[in-house]
Order: C-alpha cells, then sequence, then structure tokens
C-alpha cells in the first residue's frame, strides 16, 4: 500500500478477522491533530442547592439545660457545623447558617434570612427537654395550625416561646395560625413532609434512636416561611439522661450529622423526580 493506508480498526469475530478498515493516510493524520487539539468540552456542573441551617436558641437563650448541665444551644450549634462540613464536602451544596456563634436571633429573624437567601431547604436544630424525662430519641416536625399531639404542643410552645429572650412574643392565636397554614403552598408542604419522611428513615439506616411515631406537626413559628420546605429535627431531648450523654459526644453527633445529610441527599433526588402525594 506504499504507507497511503493505516488500519483504523479490526472487528472480530471468534478468533478470526472479521474485517479491516482502511483510511488514507493523510485524512487519518488530519483527524488525530484535531483530535489532539480541539479541547474536550468539560461536563456542565450542577448547580449547588442551597440549605438553610438552623442551630436552636443561642446567646442569652439556653434552650433546654439538660440533666447533667449540658445546654441544647451549644449541642445544636457543634452539630449544625458538623453537618454544614458534610454537606460542603460533596460539592452539591451551599450551606449557610442562621447563627455561627453564641448569639440570640428571634424566631423570625432566622425565618427571614431564609427568605433572604432564597434557601431550598430549611433545617432547624433542637436537642430540647420535656417534663416526662423518661421520653427519649430523635423526631421530627412539620409546620401545621393544631399540634398532632399533646407532646408536641408542648414542645412547640417551648420552642415559639424562645423570643421571650428578647422581648417578643413567639405565640399567635389559632385564627393567626390558620392563615399562616394557608399561606403555605402546597409544594412547600410536600416538601417539607418529604423531607421528615427521609430525616426518619435516614436515622433508622443509622441506628440512632427514634421517639415513638417520630414524624409530627404543630404551629412552630421558625417553620412558617411560605415557599421553602422546613423541618424542625429534634435530635434527642436533653430531658433524658441517656439521650444529653450521646449528644455530648462528638461521635454521636457525627452520626446524627451524617444521617441529617442522607436526608438531604435523598430529599433532592425526590425533588428532581417530582413529588407526587402528601399522604
Amino acid at each position: 500500500m506504499g504507507g497511503k493506508y493505516v488500519i483504523t480498526r479490526r472487528v472480530l469475530m471468534g478468533a478470526g478477522v472479521k474485517a479491516t478498515f482502511l483510511l488514507p493516510l493523510s485524512l487519518y493524520a488530519g483527524l488525530l491533530e484535531a483530535a489532539t487539539l480541539s479541547p474536550k468540552t468539560p461536563p456542565r456542573a450542577l448547580p449547588r442547592r442551597l440549605v438553610m441551617l438552623d442551630p436552636g436558641h443561642g446567646g442569652k437563650d439556653p434552650g433546654a439545660i439538660g440533666v447533667s448541665g449540658t445546654y441544647e444551644k451549644h449541642v445544636a450549634l457543634a452539630t449544625a457545623f458538623e453537618l454544614k462540613r458534610q454537606l460542603e464536602s460533596s460539592g452539591r451544596y451551599q450551606v449557610l447558617l442562621t447563627r455561627s456563634r453564641d448569639v440570640f436571633i428571634p424566631l423570625e429573624h432566622r425565618v427571614e434570612l431564609a427568605d433572604r437567601h432564597r434557601a431550598m431547604l430549611f433545617v432547624s436544630m433542637h436537642a430540647d427537654a420535656l417534663s416526662d424525662h423518661r421520653v427519649r430519641g430523635a423526631s421530627v416536625y412539620t409546620f401545621a395550625p393544631h399540634a398532632s399531639d399533646a407532646l408536641t404542643r408542648e414542645l412547640a410552645q417551648r420552642e415559639n416561646s424562645a423570643d421571650r429572650y428578647g422581648g417578643l412574643q413567639g405565640h399567635f392565636s389559632p385564627e393567626v395560625a390558620e392563615i399562616l397554614a394557608s399561606l403555605i403552598q402546597r409544594e412547600t408542604r410536600i416538601g417539607s413532609i418529604e423531607m421528615a419522611r427521609s430525616v426518619v428513615d435516614a436515622f433508622s439506616v443509622n441506628t440512632i434512636p427514634l421517639l415513638t411515631h417520630p414524624t409530627r406537626h404543630a404551629g412552630f413559628v421558625v417553620l412558617k416561611a411560605a415557599d421553602i420546605p422546613s423541618v424542625l429535627v429534634e435530635m434527642g431531648f436533653m430531658s433524658n439522661p441517656r439521650d444529653e450523654a450521646d449528644l455530648r459526644r462528638p461521635q454521636h453527633r457525627m452520626r446524627v450529622a451524617a444521617a441529617m445529610k442522607r436526608a438531604v441527599d435523598t430529599y433532592f433526588a425526590l425533588a428532581d423526580r417530582g413529588f407526587h402525594s402528601i399522604g
């Protein structure tokens, strides 16, 4: 062939050569040069989702105080920092905190921060206390005008009263609660419920103790953003000695954060496919 042709591919069938393809050498050289000089188009990076984490309480508001003296505000902030680290290390999320130090922020301002930054998901992180010290386990809450049960009503009253430290009242009448609930779009409610389910599932996989019937709802002020799916996660109860001891340990807080990161991943995967129902 006098060096004018080059073998470009052989198709094998069994042990033999089925066919041989030839190209003129000049054409092959041109194709090779073009392939070498033309830069490959890099794959388009997916936009990072903005997640707002809300470590509960802070500053002059310590939140719940554990049976051995642990402050809820410290546990919430430490776990939020760990969750932020895990989410950002995946490269898929931009994470903001409503507070990054020990300061007091009114509940309404926390919601405003999420709105202002156009967060795609709002996660409020807590470890409250109850009058019954036997109750333990994590749970997750979504917004509704009426509490799903007496325990959740007590919890919402405690969380909503946090603004007393700033001279504000976090309580609102049933009539106002009804109006707030009507402002929350259907898609937002569905997203909040799906995120709550994802948190419970992830906690179960990571063998983190859960409260009986861990998905509940009540009129939490901090969850009333009209267009941002929002959940409040109680990582355990400071009033229970075992929960408090767990939450004091960095290793346990890492497990809690890992479960919540898994829940965030699941939530956005479901959101990308479209939520289908509330039930």
